[in-house]
């Protein structure tokens, strides 16, 4: 195999304009090899732990990363608010120094970015954000993962997001900007992706030659779309059904598009049963590859460059 120069790893994941294009090449050719590859990689600091900080309830999450970290050879700790000294006032900073003392990350889902962000800056290990009201970057990588194994590239692709600008859209938005991506965002009026958010995604796409659109029709953002995503919805309204992707949304997509959903999933909400589970739709390969993407982002951020078990060199 030829030998791959290292790339310098972010301090943590806490979005993905943390990353550089090269740094999120490098995790998505890491995560594919994983996938393809062997099952079992040699952590550089196997035998120690990952503290994983659940405010959130999770399925795919808790899961993909519990069992990427056993893949690495690392024990996975999950623990609730409720099982930690922080609902006796102990500072989160506090709390911080304390877990990196024990472990080599932490992995946080919770709901305010700023308190992600508060802990990423006390902590001495990576941080690695697993939902926040802002961002979820780990689905983003494992969503560009998908594209990439479906179609054998990334750069070009038209993907149209439709639905509320949440996180799942932030994060989608500044990947997509940084492969070179086509990314449109249709939301409900009021619903619109953070403006901050939409405004680095600009800059990141115009560097990287690619574009970000935001509007609020959604007809016209899957008109001739790769791939059309849609999420949970909390919006409603006259014009919720607008909203959902059914059989005719999609015939306005490429005629090969597929259909992409973060999971969990609400037919007849978000989108019809129909196209959920019709030839179109790859949602169960999108939550397959949580688990290669965490694996490389946990292997990235914490082991670096080193050996899989049968002795092939990761591009890391």
């Amino acid at each position: 195999m030829t030998a791959i120069a290292p790339t310098t790893a972010p301090s943590d994941l806490l979005r993905i304009a943390d990353l550089t294009a090269t740094q999120l090449n490098a995790l998505l050719d890491l995560a594919d090899e994983m996938k393809n590859g062997p099952t079992w990689w040699a952590a550089a600091r196997n035998t120690t732990a990952i503290a994983c900080l659940f405010d959130k309830p999770s399925t795919r999450t808790r899961v993909s990363f519990e069992v990427a970290a056993h893949r690495l050879g690392m024990l996975p700790i999950v623990l609730r608010s409720d099982e930690l000294q922080l609902g006796r006032g102990e500072p989160l900073a506090d709390t911080a120094r304390v877990l990196s003392g024990y472990t080599a990350a932490i992995v946080v889902r919770t709901f305010a970015q700023a308190m992600l962000e508060e802990l990423a800056a006390a902590a001495t290990v990576p941080v690695i954000n697993a939902l926040t009201d802002d961002h979820h970057p780990c689905q983003a990588l494992a969503d560009l993962l998908t594209l990439r194994r479906h179609y054998g590239y990334l750069e070009g692709i038209r993907l149209a997001y439709v639905g509320d600008g949440n996180s799942v859209a932030h994060s989608l938005m500044e990947a997509g900007a940084l492969a070179g991506m086509h990314v449109t965002v249709a939301t409900p009026r009021g619903y619109e992706p953070h403006p901050d958010v939409t405004r680095s995604a600009l800059e990141l796409a115009a560097v990287h030659g690619g574009s970000i659109t935001v509007m609020h029709d959604p007809r016209i953002a899957v008109d001739g779309a790769d791939a059309v995503y849609t999420g949970i919805r909390v919006s409603t309204g006259e014009d919720a059904e607008a909203y959902r992707v059914g059989d005719e949304l999609m015939r306005a997509a490429a005629r090969e598009a597929v259909f992409m959903h973060c999971l969990p999933a609400h037919r007849g909400l978000e989108v019809t049963a129909g196209v959920m589970d019709g030839p179109s739709s790859i949602v169960w390969e999108q939550a397959a590859n949580r688990l290669p993407a965490e694996q490389a982002v946990l292997h990235m951020l914490i082991g670096g460059p080193h050996r899989s078990l049968d002795g092939r060199s990761p591009a890391l």
